[in-house]
């Protein structure tokens, strides 16, 4: 999953506020806005790895933790950071504290629903079964994104895929989601997702759902990515997420070798995967 989610995100950075094409992407390749090497992630990676470690060397959710391992990825690349996201780091580099942070740049920017909170949470859902990871990500979401809507996004994905590499089948894993959203305008959407054109934009609900789409209608993974970072627009983020359905389902065997070889970090990213798993909290049954 968490390689799934890496791989869509290298995908997609080079494409990132790209207008649709005639040309298909079907291989890593250099450029876009911040001039990256083929195969580089973006801070959707590095935050979805400090979501990753910072469970690890907690043993489960832990906000504070968390947020400093946000910032100090934010500190090293800010450019690479959006608006929301941006915002919520510079606050809280200047002694805020991050509720306060949090409630601040939702009300200075009428809004905190960017996708920002759904890309890095992921790593939850490998940590924790499907019936403990909805709160846990409306939590860590609202650390940064004051916004309901883009954390009932981030549970509806992290929901989806703890089903999925736990061996759900797709449509079992996409119906307990629904089942467990509380959030009308994202059950509108994702819950009826094919009704729907994809759009990879910046709002947590186009994303969630272009991401969703586009897993939902692949018969592979790499075609699931594929159709999710051609889409253009935020391509990063939509590949992101897609990439980490992606994985979850059909697992890291189906990652085509030729993405993989040329992946930024790519043993750190396939380490903290394989220890999320070993120690996630469903790994040994309760007595």
């Amino acid at each position: 999953m968490l390689a799934g989610l890496a791989i869509g995100d290298a995908l997609g950075a080079p494409l990132e506020g790209s207008a649709q094409s005639g040309a298909w992407l079907t291989n890593m390749q250099s450029g876009g806005r911040h001039s990256r090497k083929a195969g580089q992630f973006t801070d959707d990676t590095l935050q979805a790895l400090a979501v990753a470690e910072s469970l690890l060397a907690c043993k489960g959710f832990d906000g504070s933790d968390l947020v400093m391992r946000f910032l100090d990825g934010y500190r090293e690349r800010p450019e690479w950071y959006g608006p929301t996201s941006s915002a919520f780091f510079d606050l809280v580099a200047r002694g805020n504290l991050p509720q306060r942070a949090a409630r601040l740049v939702h009300k200075k920017n009428g809004g905190s629903r960017s996708n920002g909170s759904v890309m890095r949470g992921f790593p939850l859902a490998i940590w924790y079964p499907a019936d403990r990871v909805y709160d846990v990500s409306i939590a860590c979401s609202r650390l940064t994104h004051y916004d309901p809507v883009a954390a009932a996004c981030s549970a509806w994905l992290n929901g989806m895929a703890a089903d999925l590499c736990r061996g759900a089948s797709r449509r079992k894993a996409f119906i307990r989601a629904r089942a467990r959203c509380r959030d009308p305008e994202v059950l509108n959407r994702l819950g009826s997702y094919e009704r729907y054109r994809p759009e990879a934009a910046l709002d947590a609900v186009l994303c969630s759902h272009a991401a969703l789409y586009c897993f939902m209608n692949a018969k592979t993974f790499e075609y699931a990515v594929l159709s999710a970072v051609n889409l253009r627009g935020d391509t990063d983020t939509v590949g992101a997420c897609c990439g980490a359905l992606a994985g979850a389902y059909w697992g890291f065997s189906a990652i085509p070798e030729r993405w993989i070889r040329v992946l930024e970090d790519r043993d750190r990213v396939i380490r903290a995967a394989g220890d999320l798993w070993a120690g996630r909290v469903d790994a040994t049954p309760a007595q």
